[in-house]
């Protein structure tokens, strides 16, 4: 007993990434681009050397060969010690390093729900995924159950087929992990399944509309409320005829969009829950769904997902605001307005439904998320000092665009279908630095033009010379056509890329592309910026793309901009509603002098 040797045991445990870090440096890889490869950075933001790489590697590597020399074959440890007295230690091959490996089982790690995610990916990897806030296993698979099939388009380049490999290793490892991926969290892309599902009564699966198919039973073929005239459209059905009332939407996306969503659900409670065909729905049945608007049924509400996935449903939360009630009624009543128009239905049930009651808000839009005017001068200030590098094309493309709207007061659409063309000196501006003006197309279809800062002009030209474009050569129709505004990289969304490659001409950014513009930056401020106190930083993390446009509106105000400039300048229709940015103004004057006033002796002391 007292010559026999103690069982080797190892200091730490080896992570899958570890070994294959080893077989590269074993097949001669330089350790700088191992460490480029396979390992993060420490948790003191430090990337790992060369040298620390080599000098780890080669510490794994004795303490595998040591535990294969107590554990392997006799045959694979007289050679490694063979090895070793001949070079001072085993040197190893690609073959006899498996071996080691096999010989040395018991030293990986078992992937558990604690350990980050660097632990058992690569750091491109890793990186993106703590960009989203996952850090530990156990985040991922909770991240994974909670946006279902399409978790991974909410993770920056990460494509469907490596979601494919981490789901299926998540799901290989579950016992050590302790946590389990949901079945419904399918291996493959989610835009392939668009079978039609039919919907014929209750219990049926909840679908989209373009995914739904109605029963003979309550598709409308022969309901009630049929018209018996001649009619304008070729619809057999209920749902023939919906399409073609959305179809005359197809131009306005938005609209479409928003008229679309309140339809499917209209559709899907008159067959699921009333068990009803659409056009035989009476007063009572619509009363009935107006009540249905302000509790949906827990079937109807889900978390966001694509229209794609078996999670998707019509409602993401269990109780509409009135307004939201109010609207969904009012887009109703329109629908079936137009059905009788058309002659596909005799009357209109919602004709005798009153609106649902909403209470009249003195301000209705949130304009408190508008950046103070000192926190607005130090975000450019800080971005115009991120777009000196030659490198720094992303930010040139942000500030250009958060000029646009925060400067012009433009709403995301209208940035993303800003054109050149359109852009031009003010006729009217006779002072030392020049006003630009822009035309856009807002809000009803309606044309309005804005001012142009000098400051966003400057930086349209330099994102312009990142794309190659001449920005101030109007001789050439080809660069009058191109938006003012354009990614320089297709983002590697199936969507993006489909837009891109169908036209000749480059495309600009989509309303989605410019919200995740905004968000970047948002990012990189909150990151970079010094000096960031606690609202500042609540500011900068809530801003969106419209936040910006409030902040033109309030700042106008603050420097005593007319209120119908600004009015028009925004493309309000009422001027009520511009005159909440004044309003907003004169109540932080009161609050500023209190607090001076405060500080005053008491004249009755």
């Amino acid at each position: 007993m007292a010559n026999r040797s103690l069982p080797i045991t190892l200091t730490r445990a080896y992570s899958r990434t570890d070994f294959t870090a080893l077989r590269a440096f074993v097949q001669r890889v330089p350790p700088a681009t191992i460490a480029r490869l396979y390992f993060s950075e420490d948790s003191d933001g430090n990337a790992p050397t060369a040298g620390w790489v080599s000098m780890y590697l080669r510490r794994m590597q004795a303490d595998l060969v040591d535990l294969a020399i107590e554990h392997g074959s006799p045959v694979l440890a007289d050679h490694l010690k063979a090895s070793a007295r001949a070079h001072g230690s085993a040197r190893l091959t690609a073959v006899t390093l498996k071996m080691v490996e096999q010989a040395a089982a018991l030293a990986v790690a078992r992937p558990d729900a604690q350990h980050p995610v660097g632990m058992w990916f690569r750091p491109l990897v890793s990186l993106r995924l703590k960009g989203e806030g996952i850090r530990t296993l156990g985040d991922l698979v909770a991240f994974c159950n909670r946006r279902g099939g399409s978790w991974w388009r909410g993770v920056p380049r990460i494509g469907a087929g490596r979601a494919r490999h981490i789901v299926a290793w998540l799901r290989q490892h579950e016992a050590s992990i302790g946590e389990r991926v949901i079945d419904d969290v399918e291996l493959e892309d989610p835009l392939v399944a668009g079978d039609p599902v039919v919907v014929d009564g209750p219990r049926s699966a909840l679908v989209p509309l373009e995914r739904m198919t109605i029963g003979a039973a309550l598709a409308g073929t022969n309901g009630a409320n049929r018209s018996n005239a001649f009619p304008f459209i070729r619809a057999r059905n209920d749902l023939d005829a919906v399409r073609a009332y959305l179809n005359r939407y197809r131009d306005q996306p938005k609209t479409l969009r928003v008229y679309t969503k309140e339809l499917e659900r209209f559709l899907l409670w008159a067959v699921a829950v009333r068990g009803k065909a659409m056009s035989a729905l009476m007063v009572e049945d619509c009363e009935a769904y107006k009540d249905f608007l302000g509790l949906p049924s827990p079937s109807f509400v889900g978390p966001r997902a694509p229209r794609s996935s078996p999670r998707w449903r019509p409602f993401a939360t269990d109780a509409l605001t009135p307004e939201s009630q109010r609207y969904a009624t009012r887009a109703l009543r329109a629908a079936f307005a137009w059905l009788v128009d058309v002659r596909y239905l005799a009357g209109n049930p919602w004709k005798a439904v009153n609106d649902p009651r909403v209470l009249k808000r003195e301000a209705s839009i949130r304009i408190d998320r508008a950046l103070p005017a000192d926190l607005w001068e130090r975000a450019r200030a800080f971005m115009d000092e991120a777009c000196e590098p030659v490198g720094a094309k992303q930010w040139r493309i942000a500030r250009a665009l958060l000029l646009l709207m925060g400067e012009s007061g433009l709403r995301r659409e209208e940035a993303a279908g800003a054109m050149r063309a359109r852009l031009a000196v003010s006729p009217h501006s006779i002072r030392v630095h020049t006003v630009w003006q822009l035309t856009v197309i807002g809000k009803r279809n309606r044309e309005r033009t804005v001012p142009v800062s000098p400051a966003t002009v400057s930086a349209l030209r330099a994102h312009w010379r990142d794309r190659g474009e001449d920005f101030d050569d109007l001789r050439s129709s080809a660069s009058l056509s191109l938006p003012l505004l354009a990614p320089l990289v297709v983002p590697s969304f199936r969507v993006a890329e489909a837009r891109h490659a169908n036209s000749d001409a480059p495309q600009g950014y989509s309303t989605q592309g410019v919200w995740r513009l905004v968000r970047w930056a948002m990012k990189g401020l909150l990151e970079g910026m010094d000096g960031l106190s606690e609202a500042d930083r609540t500011v900068l993390h809530g801003a969106s793309p419209h936040a910006f446009r409030h902040t033109f509106g309030t700042h106008a105000a603050a420097d005593d901009v007319p209120i119908d400039v600004i009015q028009r300048a925004l493309g309000h229709a009422s001027m009520q509603t511009t005159s909440i940015y004044v309003q907003a103004e004169q109540r932080r004057m009161a609050h500023e002098f209190e607090r001076f006033y405060a500080s005053e002796p008491d004249a009755n002391e």
